[in-house]
Parts: structure tokens; sequence; C-alpha cells
């Protein structure tokens, strides 16, 4: 079904207006006084960035990538409701290519202790260190880290439920949750897993997939980080035995000026030789998708300025490596220009804590001999309040 500009803009004009509303009127009047009745809504919230982007020997580029509202309402003190709209490229004229409005978030809280509560409905898949805090501020680089798009398919959420908390004095934290699979007749080469994720629309739940993570926080300035995802994820054809696993390890050190963090994924699909061979009768075409799928990075950021609010400035370099063609089934051979790998250096500037202007130059290799390499000169702006 296809849809007009006009349409479409209708109705994202209208969901925007409907946090507004149901977001700015109670939060204006919100008692902030711990004795405070319930139920209470808001603050409203969000993030914003938009970004430059000028590849070698084509022309720049000028996105606002992400217009996002989030919002949240106590019903009662262990009752909470939480939820986040993301619009993308600015407008939806009905293709994904011309911009997307997701429900990225709508859940609720039953909050009944420190070390157990309850979680149900649009969640974020707990997996890695930026699916779940993606916000421009938090992170270096005006694009999010290759590793966290191409090998973990960010920003992953899924319908489900489930349990999160803490405990050991809130050095240990947890996230556990019972998802919607994803589709493996959407896998790709270049893509690996991304295109597979359901997105909460009418899932097929046919068999469910299983997320959890688990934090350290333990050593000042330290945050350490394990992440698995594991799901059948060949529902859309149940002849075939598509499991997919997926295993992360993250570590985050800050000390001082210096500012380090490092991250390593691994896919594994199962059964991808008749998976590839079920899509090429689909579509005429085979896929070439991988058996394994692997990336990592390591990034070094120290902070040039460090002379308190609007005199804070960070220089950082990234090294990233991105194979989704890392190990094939049995007769297929990999296709070079998909084993990967980035350097990014760059800085970013915060006129304000929650304020982030970025600059970065970004070189992205493949070893296939044939695909140039590619230069790219990114510029951005993000906030979130």
């Amino acid at each position: 079904m296809r849809f007009e500009r006009s349409e479409c803009c209708r109705v994202a004009a209208i969901l925007v207006c409907a946090f507004l509303v149901t977001g700015i009127a109670p939060a204006a009047a919100q008692d902030t006084n711990a004795d405070a009745g319930y139920p209470t809504t808001g603050p409203l919230s969000g993030y914003m960035d938009f970004h430059f982007n000028k590849p070698d020997k084509q022309d720049g580029v000028l996105d606002f990538h992400r217009f996002v509202l989030l919002m949240s309402h106590s019903f009662s003190p262990r009752l909470r409701f939480v939820g986040e709209l993301e619009l993308e490229h600015a407008f939806v004229e009905g293709l994904e290519e011309s911009g997307e409005l997701e429900l990225e978030q709508a859940y609720v809280d039953f909050l009944l202790s420190s070390g157990l509560n309850v979680r149900a409905g649009m969640v974020l898949v707990p997996i890695g260190i930026i699916n779940e805090r993606h916000e421009p501020p938090v992170y270096n680089g005006v694009e999010r880290p290759f590793v966290d798009t191409v090998i973990i398919p960010s920003t992953w959420f899924e319908a489900g439920a489930g349990l999160h908390g803490t405990f050991a004095g809130n050095r240990l934290r947890y996230r556990a949750y019972v998802l919607a699979p994803l589709n493996a007749l959407e896998f790709s080469a270049d893509e690996g897993i991304r295109g597979g994720r359901q997105k909460g629309a009418e899932a097929d739940v046919r068999n469910v997939a299983f997320a959890g993570r688990l934090e350290f926080r333990g050593v000042r300035g330290l945050t350490l980080g394990a992440s698995a995802w594991s799901g059948e994820s060949s529902f859309a054809a149940p002849r075939l035995d598509t499991g997919v696993r997926i295993g992360e390890v993250d570590a985050r050190y800050r000390h001082d000026r210096l500012e380090l963090r490092a991250q390593f994924a691994n896919v594994t699909i199962g059964d991808t030789l008749r998976l590839n061979d079920a899509i090429g009768r689909l579509t005429g075409i085979s896929p070439n998708i991988a058996r394994g799928l692997r990336g990592f990075y390591t990034e070094a950021g120290y902070r040039i300025w460090n002379a308190g609010v609007s005199r804070d400035l960070v220089g950082f370099v990234r090294y990233e490596n991105f194979d989704t063609q890392h190990r094939m089934a049995a007769g297929l051979l990999p296709l070079k220009q998909f084993d990967r790998d980035a350097v990014v250096v760059g800085a970013t500037y915060y006129p304000d804590p929650d304020i982030a202007v970025k600059a970065d130059y970004v070189w992205v290799r493949n070893q296939s001999g044939i695909v140039p390499t590619r230069r790219t000169l990114n510029i951005g702006l993000g906030w979130w309040f």
C-alpha cells in the first residue's frame, strides 16, 4: 500500500503533536515534591541530531537525521510507562528510503525492588554499548560505530517482556528479556541480520528469542559488559533450522582526561546453505549470507580542553573491523568487499554537557582489491534534553 506524501506528513505531525500535548502540559504542572500524588506525567525529553556528510568526489548531503521524543508517566510509585517516538530524515513518504517514523520504546515497568523488576512492551534489545544508549552526547563520532550498525543492528527494538535490576550495591546491573525473533529470509550479505528485525509490527512468535546483558561497575571509571541473544529465526521457512546466536563483550574506562572503549561482537547463523537456497528460489538471486559475522572496535579519546562548561573538547581516534562474510557455509565463497575496516579521527566539542558539536574524517577500506577506499568528511550537531 503506497501513501501520498501529504498524507504521511499529516500522520507524522499528528503523532508528534500527541507527544507534545500529553508530555508538555502535565510536565509543566508536575509537583517535584517527594510526596506528590499519583499519577504524574513527564517530563518530556528527547534528542535530535543533524549531519553534513561529504563523501570523497561526491556532493555533500545535509540531513536532519533524527528527531526523537521520549515521555514517561508514573501511574504509582511502582508502575511506570516510558515511550519513545523517532522520526528519521525529517519526513516520511511511505518508503524507508525517504524517512522512517518508528515507535522504538513503549513499555510498562512494574518496579518491585532494586534487584527484581518486570518490564513489558516495546523494548530496546539489551546488547552492546550503543543500542540502549545512543543519544549524540554519549559517544564520539558524527555517525554511530559501524560495528553497532552492521554487526549489531542498532537501533534494535522489539516487542517482548522480561526482568531487570541491580544488585551487589548497584555494582551489577542486568536485563533479561523474551522477545520476538528475527526473520532469516530478510538477511543479506552486506548488512547481515539487520533486515531481519521485526520491530514489533505484527511480529511472528512461532518461536521466541532470548536476550540478556550484564554490566559490572565495581571499579571507579570502569564499566564492563557482556550481552547475548539467541533465537530460532526461520519461522517464514519452517523447514529450515536457522538458529541465530549473538555474543558480545565490551569495556569502557575513564580516568582524568583519558577515555577508552572497546567492543567485540560475533554472530552465528545456522543452516545457511539451505537458507541461501530458499531465498534464491524466492528471489532468483543467491544472497550469499554467511554463517558467521564478526566485528570489533577500539577507541581512545582525550579531553584536550577540560575547563568546565563551554570549555570542553575531546579528540578521538577509533579503529573498527566489521565483516559480514567472516565464515561461509561449505560451497560458498565470501564476498571480500564486505570484509571492511574503518579508521575514524575526529573531535567533539561540548558547549554544554547535553550538546555535542562533532567533526570527523572516516576511511573505510575492504579486502576486495576492486572496490576503492571510501573517504567521508562528517560534521554534526546533536543534543538531548
